[in-house]
């Protein structure tokens, strides 16, 4: 079983993640699930969230402790929340910021995790891109994709298509494809380091 826990702020779409992330594992003939976790229900206040992807049907229903993946929409949660607890020693951790791991002081993590499984994503700037609002859902489940290995970016494209029409569901698709590449090279250019 692979188990993500998304981090984000009310209004950020990170509910909406996690059930995007189970319709594309689900259209690819895994089992999913997604649940939210609310502390606060307010706009800007934290959210988490969690899936769960398996190739079995999945029993546990609590709020995942140990993640094998973090998706941290808000960079701004870093000195907040405990966002990396529990992480796995094999874990992956993708960041919403224009900053380098480095410029967000976050080297011991990546050191401490296998290389390449620490990677930020501009998610909010290809949003507002593509979609004309902060939303960086689409590109951080993209950023996932290509991070991981776990997902196709087609199968992301096409659960955005299941919940949105037109537009929004093409733009979404657009904002998936930018995150997903940019992911790719940042991987690439780890690897060559």
């Amino acid at each position: 079983m692979f188990q993500i826990r998304l981090h984000g702020r009310g209004g950020q779409g990170v509910v909406t993640s996690a059930e995007m992330l189970s319709i594309a594992a689900f259209t690819e003939g895994h089992y999913a699930q997604a649940f939210p976790s609310f502390g606060s229900e307010r706009t800007g206040a934290p959210v988490v969230a969690f899936a769960r992807v398996h190739n079995e049907p999945i029993r546990l229903r609590e709020p995942i402790m140990e993640p094998d993946a973090v998706l941290i929409q808000d960079r701004t949660l870093l000195e907040s929340v405990n966002v990396f607890g529990g992480l796995t020693p094999n874990g992956y951790v993708l960041i919403n910021s224009s900053h380098s791991v480095e410029e967000l002081g976050l080297e011991d993590l990546a050191a401490k995790l296998p290389k390449g499984h620490l990677i930020t994503l501009p998610a909010t700037e290809y949003a507002m891109k593509h979609i004309k609002r902060p939303l960086p859902g689409a590109a951080m489940l993209a950023g996932f994709a290509a991070l991981t290995d776990k997902l196709k970016l087609e199968s992301i494209q096409e659960a955005f298509k299941t919940k949105y029409k037109g537009k929004v569901a093409e733009a979404n698709g657009l904002v998936a494809a930018d995150a997903y590449h940019f992911v790719l090279e940042a991987k690439k250019k780890m690897k060559k380091a």
